[in-house]
């Protein structure tokens, strides 16, 4: 009968063209949020197909981990912000080479200098995002006031300061459509499925195996990460 029940949403889904779902009702406070990567910009040589495509973002209460997944050779980027035992660290495991940076509070993860100074204006406007009610905001840059970038994020997915370290901490919510330009390349991110799921505390605790960098060095390595 689950099965069956399955199929059924999945036709649904395919007929009616929504791709963007969510369980366990609004204002749920742990969870995960699934979204899809697209790319525009300088991307280097790689071929876009495999490139990382999807981040995972893991969220309970005040804590987050944004987990960005390469397809191949067990590489990927996470970004772990636990305000209570002050993490805010950086992860990088690039082709079986583990790194990792640690912030002091208030200062952006690595990889983002190229989105120092933007401006953010809250404009009106409101979207349905896999089901979640969402406000607007146009993003400009210092250098080209001419190009606008819009964001989208809610307010019924309760996290305390879901944008912590990130160029969006100014926006007291959670992103569901944003971007990122690191170096010249930029990411643009969608959510695609929201879950309601017991996250556990032990996720949010600094990862073992990593060898300590200075952010110099993990700016580096992230740069090449993104556009190689």
């Amino acid at each position: 009968m689950r099965v069956c029940s399955s199929l059924l949403i999945a036709a649904f889904l395919a007929v009616t063209g929504i791709s963007c779902i969510h369980t366990g009702g609004k204002n749920i406070d742990q969870g995960e949020i699934h979204y899809s990567i697209s790319y525009s910009g300088d991307v280097g040589f790689m071929p876009k197909e495999i490139m990382p495509r999807n981040l995972i973002v893991s969220f309970k209460d005040n804590k987050i981990l944004f987990n960005i997944s390469a397809p191949f050779g067990n590489s990927g980027i996470l970004n772990l912000s636990n305000p209570e035992t002050g993490i805010f660290d950086t992860y990088i495991n690039l082709l079986g080479f583990k790194y990792y940076y640690s912030a002091p509070a208030g200062e952006n993860y690595p990889g983002f200098e190229a989105m120092e100074g933007i401006e953010i204006h809250r404009i009106p406007g409101t979207a349905t995002i896999c089901g979640f009610n969402c406000k607007s905001a146009e993003i400009t840059f210092p250098h080209d006031r001419t190009k606008v970038y819009r964001v989208w994020y809610t307010d019924e997915i309760k996290v305390k300061n879901p944008n912590a370290a990130t160029p969006f901490s100014e926006i007291h919510g959670v992103l569901m459509k944003f971007f990122f330009v690191m170096n010249d390349t930029e990411l643009h991110f969608e959510a695609e499925t929201v879950y309601k799921k017991d996250i556990p505390d032990k996720l949010f605790e600094r990862k073992d195996k990593y060898h300590k960098i200075s952010r110099k060095d993990i700016d580096n390595i992230i740069n090449k990460f993104v556009s190689m």
